[in-house]
C-alpha cells in the first residue's frame, strides 16, 4: 500500500493544499484542496473516497471531483463515511442548492455517485488494503483512519482534540509505523484549540508519552505561519519520542 500526501494544511495560502491523501491510485482519504493538484487521468482512476468529517477543508474537492470526471468513468465514486456524515453531505451539500446530488444522476439505478455507511472498528478491505475508521473527537461527528498494509500500519487522526479511544487504537496496532496527529494551534491559542476541538502542544505531547518509541510521529492541519512555532512547542515538551516532524506534501508511505 503506498500513500502520497495530496495536502496537509490547516489552511491555504503560498502553496499550501487541505487535507487529502491518495492510497495507491484509486483510494483518496478526505478530498481537501490537495486532490486539486492531480491530473484528470489520476482523477479518473479514484474510485473510493472516505471521509474523516464534513467540515469544508476535508471536502471541498469532492462535488468538484465528481462533476469533472463522472462522465469519463465507466462506474460510480463510492463515498465512505459515517452515517452521521453521510447525512450531513447529503443534507447540506449535495442538496440541489449547493450541488447537484450525483447519487441521483444520471438516474437512481446507475448513479455517479454510491454513498457506503462505516462503522468505526470495522474494517473495510479494498484488494488486500485494510481501511478502519478509528475513533476521534470534533465539533461535527468526526473518525480518523487507520490503514493497514502488508509492511506496517498508519493512523491519521483526522480533526480531533484529545480522545482515549483514538489512543487506544495506537497502542493496540503492533505493526504501527507512523502516525499523522493534528494540531491547529500554539499554546497561546489553548482556548480556541478547545473550543474548536482542535489540539495544541500542550494536549497533544500527553497523548504522545503512550506510544512506542519506533512509532515516527508527523504533525498535520498546522495552521498557515504557525507551522515552525506549533512544532517547538510540541518538542519542547519532551514527551520522551525523537522529535515530531510535520507531515508535507508529496510524502510518501509503503505499508
Amino acid at each position: 500500500m503506498r500513500v502520497r500526501v495530496l495536502g496537509c494544511s490547516g489552511g491555504i495560502g503560498g502553496g499550501r493544499h487541505t487535507t487529502s491523501m491518495l492510497v495507491d491510485d484509486d483510494c483518496l482519504i478526505d478530498a481537501g484542496s490537495g486532490v486539486m493538484r492531480l491530473g484528470l487521468e489520476e482523477l479518473v482512476r479514484i474510485d473510493h473516497v472516505f471521509v474523516t468529517h464534513s467540515h469544508l477543508d476535508h471536502i471541498l474537492a469532492l462535488p468538484l471531483l465528481l462533476d469533472s470526471v463522472s462522465s469519463l468513468r465507466d462506474g460510480p465514486i463510492t463515498l465512505h463515511a459515517t452515517p452521521e456524515t453521510l447525512a450531513i453531505l447529503r443534507g447540506h451539500l449535495f442538496n440541489w442548492l449547493i450541488w447537484p446530488d450525483f447519487s441521483r444522476i444520471p438516474n437512481p439505478d446507475h448513479p455517479f455517485l454510491i454513498y457506503r455507511t462505516l462503522s468505526v472498528g470495522e474494517p473495510i478491505y479494498l484488494g488486500g488494503r485494510e481501511i478502519t475508521a478509528i475513533p476521534a473527537s470534533h465539533t461535527v461527528p468526526a473518525v480518523g483512519y487507520r490503514l493497514r498494509g502488508p509492511r506496517a500500519s498508519l493512523i491519521f487522526s483526522g480533526d480531533t482534540e484529545s480522545h482515549p479511544a483514538l489512543w487506544e487504537y495506537a497502542a493496540n496496532s503492533a505493526d504501527l509505523g507512523d502516525l499523522i496527529v493534528e494540531a491547529s494551534f500554539t499554546n497561546d491559542l489553548a482556548e480556541l484549540a478547545h473550543l474548536s476541538k482542535h489540539y495544541c502542544p500542550q494536549t497533544l505531547a500527553p497523548d504522545l508519552v503512550g506510544l512506542a518509541a519506533a512509532t515516527r510521529i508527523w504533525v498535520s492541519h498546522l495552521k498557515p505561519g504557525q507551522e515552525e512555532a506549533i512544532l517547538a512547542e510540541i518538542n519542547a515538551t519532551g514527551f520522551g519520542h525523537p522529535p515530531a516532524r510535520a507531515l508535507y506534501e508529496d510524502q510518501i508511505f509503503e505499508l
